[in-house]
């Protein structure tokens, strides 16, 4: 850890400077999700299948979590108070079978990236829905976004509709065009060697 408390290569930026970023490579920009239509799929190697409604997602236990923010471009925002679902509630109600090790995201824009199951266990990780207080914005991911504090923030994968539980490691977007899939803030993992 550097000394700023940030991970290596990072450096910190105000909260209103690039927050409401363009997400280059993305199919589509902000694609305006009507919550009257939204809906979560859990599916794949798990023994009760989900459909979620929004009205459904919201009567799951939430929670808080404190965390900053790491784009791999090499900026952060400090101090993002999320809330949400954590992804061990998820896990929980869904049950995964034995063999289930990974998990994918699917994304309203098209855009996919997966985690190992162990990582989305930590007790940081959730499906936020709120930041900083308020109801989190299209342009930052919502209604529901990923948040996976250690890893840089294209795994954290907005507009989610599906998780899905596989045996077998899927590649997402960027990890298809060379990031590194595995993504760790605190060891500089940004580009697969």
């Amino acid at each position: 850890m550097e000394e700023s408390g940030l991970p290596p290569d990072q450096h910190e930026i105000p909260k209103i400077l690039r927050w409401n970023i363009d997400h280059p490579g993305i199919v589509s920009k902000n694609p305006n999700i009507d919550l009257k239509r939204w809906t979560l799929t859990v599916d794949g190697e798990v023994e009760n299948p989900l459909k979620l409604s929004w009205t459904d997602f919201l009567r799951l236990p939430s929670a808080e979590s404190k965390s900053d923010f790491h784009c791999v471009e090499g900026w952060s925002v400090r101090n993002c108070i999320w809330y949400g679902v954590k992804f061990s509630t998820i896990a929980s109600r869904a049950t995964p079978k034995e063999h289930a090790r990974y998990v994918s995201f699917r994304c309203a824009d098209g855009y996919t990236t997966s985690l190992n199951l162990e990582e989305l266990l930590k007790d940081k990780v959730l499906l936020a829905y709120k930041l900083n207080g308020e109801p989190l914005d299209g342009s930052l991911g919502g209604p529901v976004r990923l948040v996976v504090p250690d890893k840089y923030a294209y795994k954290s994968a907005m507009w989610i509709e599906r998780i899905s539980f596989t045996k077998e490691k899927e590649l997402g977007f960027w990890e298809k065009r060379g990031y590194s899939d595995y993504a760790d803030v605190w060891s500089n993992s940004r580009f697969s060697r």
